[in-house]
Order: C-alpha cells, then structure tokens, then sequence
C-alpha cells in the first residue's frame, strides 16, 4: 500500500520538477511512512514519486519508482497483486529473468513489458493505482483496479497534467488553485459522497474503476479505456447462470472465498482481519482462522450505548474460532475527538457518519498489524441489504395504484407531524416481533409517502439512497451530474429491480462510500486494508448467482450464511443487522450543539454563498426540537462546512 504521485508537463523552473513531486509525495506521507522515492526526465517533462507502506520485499529491491529491466517502463504503484507468483512463474516460463527481489511490483513491471498493459491487468488479481510512463513512446499510463478500492485523481494543474493518490497531493504543486465544483457539492448532499468520476474540484476527476487512461506527449486530454467490465460480467452472469443447486453454489463460492483470503493473507508484516460478529468479517475471520496454524489477530470497537455496540457479539465469535481478538470500548468523548481530523482524512467531503468508529478501528489494528482484512462487499455481492427487497415490493404493490390515488394518500399522510406517529407507535412496538419493530416510524411514514409520487422503481430507489431529495434547491449554483442511479451508464440488461439495484450499489455506493471510507482511515494510519469478497472472480460469480439462491429461504446472502454456518454456530451471528455508526443525531443536540450551531449559523451560510439558509435552518432547528431526526442532512452539510473550514488553515473548535 502507498501513495503515488507525479505529472506531465513542467510545474515550473528548469530543473525544479523532482523538488515539487517530492513535496506532492510528502503531502500524503501517511499513505507510506517506510520509503520514498522520486524519478523525473526533464526533457520529456515527467516526474514520479511514491510513497511506499512496505508489505511484500520489505528490501530496497521493492524501492520506487521502479524501471523495467529493458528500461523502457517506469512505473508507480500502490496496491497488491495477490497472484503475482503465479504471474511470474508463466514469465519464468517464457523467458530467462534476473529478478532483482520478490516484490509484486517487479513482476507487474515485467508483465508489462511482456504482454502489454491490457494483458497483464487482466492476468492480476488485486487492488491498486498505478502511473506507467513509456520512455519511448513518451506516453503516460494510469489505471485503477476492477472494483476501485484504490483511489487515483487527475486533473491539470497550470502546464502540467497531475494525479495523485489523494487531492491533498496537489497542494504541493505551485500553480495548484483550485476551485470548487457546485454540481459536485450538490451530488455530495445527495449521496454523502461525490461519486466518480467526479471530485470536489472543478476539473480533476477520478479515474473510474476497471479503466486506464493513456496520455501522449503533446495531447490535451487523455483517451479513457475499460480493461474490465461489471456491465459486462453482469450480462454474462445473467446469459450463463450458476446452473447447480443451492449446495453447490455454496461449496463453489467457498472455493473461491478460500482462494482469494490465501492470495491476501500474503505479507512480510503482522496481519489481521477487523470484526464485528456480522456475517461478512465473521465469514472472512473464519475461512483466514481455518487455514491458519496461528490465532489470526481480529479487532472490534466497541461502545457504551445501546445499538450502537457490536462488540460482544464480535466476542463471541472470536472466542468460537480461537483468534487473537481485541476488543476497545471507546467513550463518546473519544469518538467526537476524531472530527476534527476528518476534513484533512477525506482530502475531500465524505460524509458517512461510520467513517469515526472505522478511523477508530483502524487506529486500535495498526498499535498489533500493519495488514487487516474486511468483510466489506458482502451487501452488494450477496443482497445483503434488507432494502433491495423493500424497495422491490413496495414498487410492485404501488404501481398497481393509479398515480393520482398515490398522489393523494401522499398529501394525507404527511399531514400527521412524525413526531405524531412516533407517539402512536409507541406504544405498539414492544408487541409486534422483533423483526418488525422499528424506530423513528414517523419519519419513514413521511419519507414513505414521498415516494408514492415516483414513477419507476429505479427512482424508488433513487429517493431511498438520497439524503437530500432535492439538492439544486439548496446548493446555490449547484446542478446535479449524471450518475449510476440517473444514466451516467446504461444498466445492464438485468431480470428484475433487485438485481437492478446491487448493480448500481456495486457501481456506486461500495467504491465511492464504502471502499472510499476504509481507505482513508486505514491510510490516514498507515494501515493496509484488503477486501477478500471483491477478488474479480468471487464478484463474477456472485453475479451469476440468481436470485432464488443469493435470498433463499427468504432471507439475504444466503450462500455466505451457509458458509458461516460450517465455522460459527448460527445463534452466534444471526442478529438484526445493526450497521457501524455513531450517535450523531444525540450528538448533535448534545455536545457537537455549539459546534454545529456554528457552522450551521445563517450569517455564516450567506457569507459562503453555497447554500440556501432556509432549508438548512428549518432542518436544523427541526432537528434541535427532536421533531425529526436530520442527522444525515445536516451531517452532509456539517462535513462540507467543515472541509472548507479546514481548507483556510483553521477550524471551529468542539465543546469542551
């Protein structure tokens, strides 16, 4: 793992190139604390630098920026490529190498050199970003692994086409003046995330996953390919189905599961998994303990609050399996301290609230490994996500009524305050099963009635993923782009409306929030993260798997569920899915009150000129009253506020 960093073009004074890509590199020293290194060729006006978080070949053979050994390439990575032995025993087999060490890097660069870049991705199985500069085609080179749990930025900076690792990189340039993208800020409170390919940034992007981009000496922008394809995998998985039966599902994704845990619990430094008792890290912890003769190291955070704690559930499993388990109870106090760091984590405004307990864990790994594996993927692989069934039937029941009855019943049962139906439903909750019980009734009833207005189930869905529903109204110049959820691709021809939404999940929601908010914790830490259920082959499968198998006996991932079961008692792990979160909406009224108050002030929202007050003021104070529970709106506003803060040097202290 690492951070890379460089650009074509000259960035200033003759001879100065290397100076500034070095100070790019040590901007995002975080991501690689062990090494760095720096390669410029000032005639071509190209200058590399990596910071390098050393797992494999901790020697200096694994040093780079790295040249081929025909010297034709020179190349940048960050990542792993977990089948990089089985890659340079076909190189050994046709063809005589000195190999200079072990690392992956060197066989990623002689594959290359080998069969070309196109190739040699498709033989990889792993997570990365990478810039290959071609010395003597003078072409530079960038690619993102197939599911995106690597991030890779680009953009021009003055003279100079720039990427980076993380934004924050560019800062170190000395014609970097950037500005922010209103349409991006709109999709932020839309999503609690900008989704690619865009950035917070006008004109800087982010390279798509499963593509490559290839810019010539001489060209003004760069032509962008695909080297792999979930579209394509998707269609594929529908046209050729798993054709055996449900066992035979599970004993083939077992297979699978066990051969891409092998490939990642490769590393020349501690390793460990993170935990929390669910059926995901549980699934993952498992198969790592079956093939280990050592306790795996697992870690879990906990909190003393009522349904925010997954801790003893975490426990219990650990003890089953035998692993090293540790386990942190953190305080609320412990919790907020970490918001101030978040605008300077993300290097740009994410606002999912798990990013605080997912920093914490990262923190309490990297004291004992240096490696964790995730459970993350799951959801979207194996319909995990109770929603995509929700959202299925309440599609399939309302489209049977007639627009203008949905139309009506909507205006009445928004008549009720939430506040009024949470005080109805009181009282009823504790005698309705378990499964049933639910929180805050009045707010669904009302987010409910608004979708009784939508037209497809692709816009149910659209609205059940949206913070706020109508971000242009609130972001002042704002105008959303094209996303995965409103055409920025053509959705695969797919057989229904769940399958529908996994993809765009898979598509969306896990690179640009999930996959997003491990990364940066985990490297604002110097720690490694690996996603064992995103290895391309487990993912071809999965969606090949229909549905009758993926929610069998009418409940979700079946198939990892049975796979549990072999290694973990079911009554260990079969809970109401609880999520990873925080208190924010207590917070919020509570200690974070002042800070909020600050950010949220109307005087401070005109004087941005982002943001419409009014909305943001009602939501606020709606909040405040306990009417409703805004703690995702106002989350989305709160991170962006406090980027921009963080973005002039200073920013508003907490409470004390």
């Amino acid at each position: 793992m690492c951070g890379i960093v460089g650009f074509l073009g000259s960035a200033g004074p003759a001879g100065q190139d290397t100076a500034v890509v070095r100070r790019m590199a040590d901007l995002i020293r975080h991501r690689g604390p062990d090494d760095d290194g720096v390669w410029g060729d000032a005639e071509a006006g190209i200058a590399l630098a990596q910071r390098r978080l050393a797992i494999v070949d901790l020697s200096p053979a694994g040093h780079q920026p790295m040249l081929s050994s025909c010297k034709r390439y020179v190349l940048v990575f960050n990542g792993e490529i977990y089948n990089y032995d089985q890659i340079r025993r076909k190189l050994d087999a046709e063809a005589t190498h000195a190999w200079r060490g072990h690392s992956d890097t060197e066989v990623l660069l002689e594959a290359i050199a080998r069969w070309g870049l196109k190739q040699a991705l498709e033989l990889c199985a792993g997570m990365f970003a990478l810039a290959l500069w071609d010395r003597r085609e003078r072409t530079l080179i960038l690619a993102r692994d197939r599911l995106g749990e690597k991030p890779l930025y680009y953009g021009r900076i003055g003279r100079s086409f720039a990427f980076a690792s993380e934004l924050k990189a560019f800062r170190g340039h000395p014609a970097w003046n950037p500005e922010i993208d209103r349409d991006a800020v709109a999709l932020l409170m839309r999503h609690n995330y900008v989704p690619a390919p865009y950035s917070i940034y006008k004109g800087f992007r982010k390279l798509r996953p499963g593509h490559f981009l290839i810019l010539a000496e001489g060209d003004r922008e760069p032509r962008i390919e695909a080297y792999w394809s979930a579209r394509n995998a998707a269609e594929t998985g529908r046209a050729r189905p798993f054709e055996g039966n449900r066992d035979e599902a599970v004993a083939t994704l077992e297979s699978l599961l066990k051969q891409s845990i092998k490939g990642q619990m490769m590393a020349d430094v501690p390793l460990g998994a993170f935990l929390s008792g669910g059926i995901d890290s549980s699934t993952v912890v498992a198969i790592m303990q079956s093939m280990s003769t050592q306790p795996i190291r697992t870690f879990t955070i906990g909190f003393h609050l009522a349904g925010y704690n997954e801790a003893e559930q975490a426990k219990e499993v650990a003890r089953h399996l035998g692993t090293d388990h540790t386990e942190l109870y953190v305080s609320e106090r412990d919790a907020m301290s970490v918001i101030p760091s978040l605008p300077e984590i993300y290097c740009e405004p994410f606002s999912d609230s798990s990013q605080i307990p997912t920093y914490l864990v990262s923190k309490l790994a990297r004291q004992n490994v240096t490696v964790s594996l995730s459970g993350d993927g799951g959801d979207e692989l194996f319909s995990g996500y109770t929603r995509y069934a929700l959202a299925d039937e309440f599609w399939r029941k309302l489209a049977r009524v007639p627009r203008s009855l949905r139309r009506a019943t909507a205006g009445l049962a928004t008549l009720p305050s939430p506040a009024f139906y949470d005080r109805l439903a009181g009282p009823l909750m504790p005698l309705m099963p378990e499964h049933r019980r639910y929180g805050r009734v009045g707010d669904k009833v009302h987010k409910a009635a608004k979708l009784l207005s939508m037209q497809t189930a692709d816009d149910v869905y659209r609205h059940l993923c949206s913070h706020w529903t109508n971000p242009a109204d609130i972001v002042m110049g704002g105008r959303e782009q094209p996303t995965m959820l409103t055409g920025l691709d053509a959705l695969p021809g797919l057989p229904g409306n769940v399958e529908r939404m996994m993809y765009v999940d898979l598509m969306s929601y896990l690179p640009d929030d999930i996959l997003v908010k491990v990364d940066r914790a985990a490297m604002a830490v110097s720690l490694e993260t690996r996603v064992p259920m995103l290895d391309h082959r487990v993912v071809e499968f999965a969606m090949s798997l229909p549905l009758a198998i993926l929610r069998a006996e009418n409940t979700t991932k079946w198939p990892l569920r049975q796979l549990l079961y072999k290694h973990v008692p079911k009554e260990l792990v079969e809970r109401p899915k609880m999520g990873f979160g925080v208190p924010i909406d207590n917070w919020l009224r509570g200690a974070l009150r002042d800070w909020a108050e600050d950010l949220l002030s109307e005087t401070r929202l005109k004087a941005d000129d982002f943001f419409d007050p009014a909305p943001i003021r009602l939501a606020w104070q709606e909040h405040l009253s306990g009417r409703r529970n805004q703690q995702y709106l106002l989350w989305d506003v709160l991170m962006f506020q406090a980027w921009r803060v963080a973005q002039k040097g200073h920013q508003p202290a907490l409470a004390a």
